[in-house]
């Protein structure tokens, strides 16, 4: 029998929940410090996941070249931004392997041996990667490396045999083509030398921005996780609410509201906050008293991981020796997984 971990999980089609023998893998692009949008996407249920299962999380310097290639220099400053970020949260080295893309030669060589199993269409069809060309504006002048890292985030996963990845939804198709790549390898070499893979969905999938938009650290609209007191301040007071509700005697809207999205995501008082939807859909409770909750809510949630965040970011030496120990683990995991695909595509045998 199955051992769960967690609570109830967004379940879908491609979310499952998770089982004491999953070997599982996620990360992040290192192109800034985390916000908010990503410990209620994902940072929390890596927490969860400590310590119950084999856990890597891998920061991807690579995928971050991908649209970021003039500006290589912050790609590299900010994997220990990234690497701060989740030591802070409470991440344990010693039970969760951190690891940096670019150190572990293998995932290149898979993901060069996977684009032979991917067509440009496929990739063209994959509705994340269209809504992120749209959403740069690349049109036709795509970078060849953009438009690949469904497959070279195929290489990350498979290159760790995991089996449960914790996503965002505007994930799925990644986990999807994933498992095409898989399939495709295991055909190849006659056996299952690769497992599949399942999405875990968070609870709060897609927090929206203060704006309302997605969360982006290029927008400008996301709350960091080492957010000052004053920045959770400024930022909560410009988030959107209910045009609509101009006094605090009129009925406004809950749906929609970023005020109580943030409040749905990180307030623990459930019932309180049952409450404050059904006061302020009646009339009765103003966007100001709503906002100041939500500074405390976010401030006793920010506050500790600011300060051990700052405490980390004085001694460079131990995040140093984290990323290295985790880079050695990883590179003894992904280079057996390489030399099994490269079986599978009549590579290994010959001389060196």
């Amino acid at each position: 029998m199955s051992t769960t971990i967690l609570g109830p999980s967004r379940v879908g089609e491609s979310s499952s929940q998770p089982r004491a023998t999953d070997v599982v893998l996620t990360g992040d692009r290192p192109t800034g410090s985390l916000h908010l949008g990503h410990y209620a996407g994902s940072l929390r249920s890596r927490l969860a996941l400590q310590g119950h299962c084999a856990q890597t999380l891998l920061i991807a310097d690579l995928q971050a070249l991908t649209d970021s290639s003039g500006r290589a220099a912050d790609v590299a400053r900010h994997v220990m931004e990234v690497a701060l970020d989740y030591l802070a949260i409470g991440i344990d080295p010693a039970q969760t392997t951190i690891a940096v893309q670019s150190r572990l030669s293998a995932l290149a060589e898979l993901t060069v041996l996977y684009l032979n199993l991917v067509t440009v269409s496929r990739l063209e069809r994959n509705p994340t990667v269209k809504a992120e060309v749209e959403l740069r504006g690349f049109e036709r002048d795509i970078p060849a490396g953009f438009l690949c890292y469904p497959v070279s985030q195929a290489a990350d996963i498979s290159g760790f045999r995991a089996t449960l990845v914790p996503v965002g939804d505007d994930q799925l198709p990644m986990i999807e083509q994933t498992n095409e790549i898989v399939r495709r390898v295991n055909r190849l070499a006659g056996a299952s030398v690769l497992p599949e893979c399942r999405a875990l969905l968070s609870s709060t999938p897609r927090l929206p921005g203060v704006d309302g938009r997605k969360a982006s650290k290029s927008l400008g609209n996301a709350i960091p996780l080492s957010a000052t007191a004053d920045e959770i301040r400024r930022l909560v007071r410009a988030m959107y609410t209910d045009p609509g509700h101009v006094r605090a005697s009129a009925p406004g809207r809950v749906e929609g509201n970023v005020v109580f999205a943030y409040l749905d995501a990180f307030d623990r008082d459930l019932t309180t906050v049952t409450e404050l939807k059904e006061r302020y859909r009646g009339g009765g409770l103003g966007d100001v008293a709503l906002k100041r909750r939500l500074e405390g809510v976010l401030e006793a949630l920010v506050a500790p991981i600011r300060a051990r965040r700052a405490e980390l970011a004085r001694d460079h030496a131990y995040v140093m020796e984290v990323l290295r120990a985790g880079n050695e683990r990883a590179n003894v995991i992904t280079e057996a997984v390489l030399r099994d695909v490269r079986g599978a595509f009549a590579l290994e045998g010959f001389a060196a």
